[in-house]
């Protein structure tokens, strides 16, 4: 007890040890420690966009040299460095920074390079850091240029043996660019990836007009585009407005016919969705009997390419299946958005114009920084050249008096007595070498004055106008842009709901059917056997009394297809959205897919996209040009393409896609033809009615509108009569004229149906009132005249017609 009471003893040496009360005491030790995560670990800066450790990372690199263009070095030698210099934590949490940092999957622009295994999708762990090699990657100079000209805060680093940059100089977004997930105390960040072009586009229109909205930001960065593809879907102007929301991400899906069964392939995954586990995953929940009728589940993924295969059972819907996949997997993940972020070292929540407009003025204090250091080493070094120039001006005095000094201090002294120059200046001419006094080096000195000085103009005009800093800037990100930008990996939908047969259906040509009675459906192009001239050709539908095929379109499943009524009218399709059928159904009618109003379909064109213009021609003759662009956004009631006179005198009879320059070719039914360029007609809005194309005699109808591209003209007639004709036998006129004979029309014969454009080696197929399909080379019908009737191209039953035909471009191996 005595040695106990000699323990505590308030006589003994505590002078260290401060009373305190113990909740208190834990409360304030707490706060010191998650401040310390949250600033010194888990979240990054909206400033640079990096972690502590990651910009640790890149600057220790950089000072070892590791730059794009030199050799790699071990791992370890950079773990070592950062951990004795800059980061005094654990070696394992540094290399996996370093790992993430260099791998596709997991940053849309990785920043390091990495040489041997830095881990895969699958979950493979990345070789330990004595095996592997790493350096910077060429973006990563974005982040890292101008720290040497005190653009930066340098602060000492933990045992004060040398310093740090606070922040880089960050002339790369990489919060948005790469995004960012940690979890600190009471608090988590998890920020998408986005694309560089639209992040560069956002920054750009901020400094062009610093007034824009959320919303017109945000018309610009459309959605997070994450590494790993896919697709992603939410309420995008909810995430960019409070920098908080819920995204679903959905892998893609494509499907494959192989030996007469259907397999989906999974070609993408979601963000950090681990592959091999996902495979397991779905084999579970096969084996379950939670996911039906898959027979294999087969991995055939390479490196750097994704593909898993999902062998169906004959008979099987994919279409379920793929449903029941992003129901009880992984393929369908959700992404939690929290755009927390350090701004001056305190956390916040960003939205869009918040990171646009931090990033903008960070930038102005960098530059104006490195502004600053350019135009005081530009001062000084201009000092230096003026008293060379006055040295070498009178080089004669100033060796004398060098020569006769006792010392340099004399020297020196005499130098700024007797010429006036500065202690810098004296200096200088001291330390300049005797091959310096050439004639040679006096030009030299001259044009490097001249280029000072107008550098130093430069740097103070930039200084003195905040306008001309933003300039800067503005060119700056246009070059990040030109020199990283690529083309978005992940698709956006604005809602899972949205997802349709596009993603699950095979592209692949297809033919659509319109018949005149306004049935349509599609088939593989491949259905069609080719045939001689004159066969008989083999029945294309099986069609209703009195109907025939109208109109065929070959076409992409994924294109657009624009339906164009003759009241002037377009709706839109998918090629996916036409219902597929066999060559013997009639296929399904197109009131029951489009919004119809007492008119009929008159012309189908399929689009890709919606670039170029249209050409649209009348029964009356009337044409008619109009840019792309004013049906880019589809309707599901339409809209009016062409306004048409209300008594209905006059109707819609054909579109085609025009490009510059290119020629049209109009034909009537009772056999004139015109040609003339399509940049006669300027283009007009869709409320317009057109200007006059043919001139016609009474009884006369235009036929057919062609955009001419080959070098022949089919021409073919209601009782099976056809001919190939050179375009250049049709004399080139202007608009509006009568134009040339384009067949010999005849009782035999009967009113020419229509022209098509063709070349020497494509095919057509012909099709009749009675629902036949023929097709045929060009190789067997003769090249003629314009004034000739043609010869039988097919052989018609009793009381059956042409109706229709179309060409199909043949590739090097005789097929579509």
């Amino acid at each position: 007890m005595e040695d106990d009471k000699k323990e505590f003893s308030p006589d003994m040496n505590q002078k260290n040890v401060l009373p305190t009360e113990i909740s208190s005491e834990m409360k304030r030790a707490y706060l010191d420690y998650a401040m310390s995560v949250i600033v010194s670990r888990a979240i990054p800066a909206i400033e640079d966009g990096l972690k502590p450790v990651q910009r640790r990372i890149l600057y220790a690199m950089n000072q070892m040299g590791l730059k794009p263009g030199t050799q790699t070095k071990k791992s370890a030698r950079i773990v070592g460095d950062v951990i004795g210099k800059y980061h005094p934590h654990g070696d394992t949490s540094i290399y996996d920074s370093l790992v993430r940092m260099a791998q596709d999957f997991s940053l849309r622009y990785p920043l390091v390079y990495g040489q041997g295994n830095f881990g895969s999708i699958d979950g493979d762990p990345p070789a330990a850091y004595r095996y592997t090699e790493a350096k910077l990657m060429k973006i990563s100079e974005e982040l890292l240029q101008d720290i040497d000209k005190d653009t930066v805060k340098m602060v000492p680093n933990f045992d004060d043996s040398t310093t740090e940059p606070d922040l880089l100089p960050g002339k790369l977004p990489t919060l948005m660019l790469n995004g960012a997930s940690g979890i600190a105390v009471g608090m988590a960040t998890n920020i998408p990836p986005h694309n560089l072009t639209e992040v560069c586009d956002a920054i750009i229109a901020y400094i062009k007009n610093p007034e824009i909205t959320i919303e017109g930001l945000a018309e610009i960065v459309t959605a997070p585009d994450f590494p790993t593809g896919g697709s992603v879907s939410g309420d995008m102007l909810e995430l960019y407005k409070t920098g908080k929301s819920k995204l679903t991400l959905r892998g893609k899906i494509t499907t494959e016919n192989t030996k007469g069964r259907e397999a989906i392939i999974i070609t993408e995954i979601p963000y950090m969705v681990n592959k091999s586990t996902l495979v397991t995953q779905i084999a579970e929940m096969v084996q379950s009997k939670k996911i039906r009728d898959i027979s294999d589940v087969r991995d055939e993924s390479s490196k750097g390419k994704i593909r898993v295969v999902l062998e169906l059972r004959k008979g099987a819907s994919s279409k379920f299946v793929m449903n029941s996949l992003y129901k009880y997997t992984r393929l369908q993940d959700s992404f939690n958005v929290n755009f927390l972020a350090l701004s001056k070292g305190q956390p916040k929540i960003f939205n869009l114009r918040d990171v646009v407009s931090s990033y903008v003025e960070y930038r102005k204090t960098i530059i104006t920084n490195r502004t600053n250091f350019e135009l005081k080493k530009a001062k000084e070094r201009i000092e230096i050249v003026k008293g060379l120039m006055i040295a070498l001006k009178r080089i004669d005095e100033v060796i004398k008096l060098i020569r006769a000094a006792k010392s340099t201090v004399e020297a020196f002294d005499g130098l700024v007595g007797k010429f006036g120059l500065t202690k810098r200046q004296a200096q200088a001419v001291l330390e300049t070498k005797l091959q310096q006094l050439t004639r040679l080096e006096q030009d030299k000195l001259k044009k490097e004055h001249d280029e000072l000085s107008k550098r130093i103009e430069g740097l103070q005009k930039i200084l003195s106008d905040i306008k001309e800093v933003l300039k800067v800037i503005s060119s700056e990100v246009a070059e990040l842009k030109k020199n990283y930008g690529d083309n978005r990996r992940t698709t956006f939908l604005q809602r899972v709901n949205d997802i349709s047969e596009k993603d699950l259906v095979q592209k692949k040509e297809v033919v659509v059917t319109i018949t005149e009675k306004g049935y349509c459906k599609r088939m593989d192009v491949k259905v069609y056997k080719e045939q001689k001239r004159g066969g008989k050709g083999v029945i294309g539908s099986n069609l209703a009394t009195g109907d025939f095929v109208k109109q065929l379109i070959t076409c992409s499943t994924h294109d657009y297809l624009m339906f164009f009524t003759t009241r002037g009218r377009v709706l839109w399709l998918k090629a996916y959205d036409i219902p597929e059928a066999e060559r013997y159904s009639k296929g399904k009618a197109l009131t029951n897919l489009l919004s119809l109003n007492e008119e009929q379909v008159t012309s189908v064109i399929s689009l890709s996209n919606f670039e170029d213009s249209l050409f649209m021609a009348t029964r009356k003759g009337i044409v008619k040009k109009i840019a792309l662009t004013h049906f880019s956004k589809p309707r599901a009631s339409g809209v009016r393409a062409i306004n048409l006179p209300q008594d209905n005198s006059d109707i819609l009879i054909n579109v085609q896609v025009v490009k510059k320059g290119q020629e049209v070719l109009l034909a009537t039914k009772k056999g004139q033809a015109i040609r003339f360029n399509s940049s006669d007609v300027r283009e007009m809005g869709r409320a317009s009615y057109g200007i006059m194309g043919i001139k016609m005699d009474k009884g006369d109808e235009v036929v057919s509108l062609e955009i001419l591209d080959t070098e022949e003209v089919l021409t073919i007639t209601k009782n099976g009569y056809g001919k190939r004709t050179k375009v250049k036998d049709y004399r080139k006129t202007s608009r509006a004229g009568k134009g040339v004979k384009n067949l010999k029309v005849s009782d035999k014969t009967g009113n020419i149906v229509t022209t098509v454009s063709v070349n020497p080696s494509d095919s057509i197929i012909i099709t009749t009132a009675k629902g036949m399909a023929i097709r045929t080379t060009l190789k067997n019908i003769r090249v003629m005249g314009r004034a000739t009737q043609g010869v039988k191209i097919v052989k018609l039953g009793p009381e059956d017609n042409v109706t229709d035909l179309i060409r199909f471009h043949e590739n090097g191996n005789g097929e579509d």
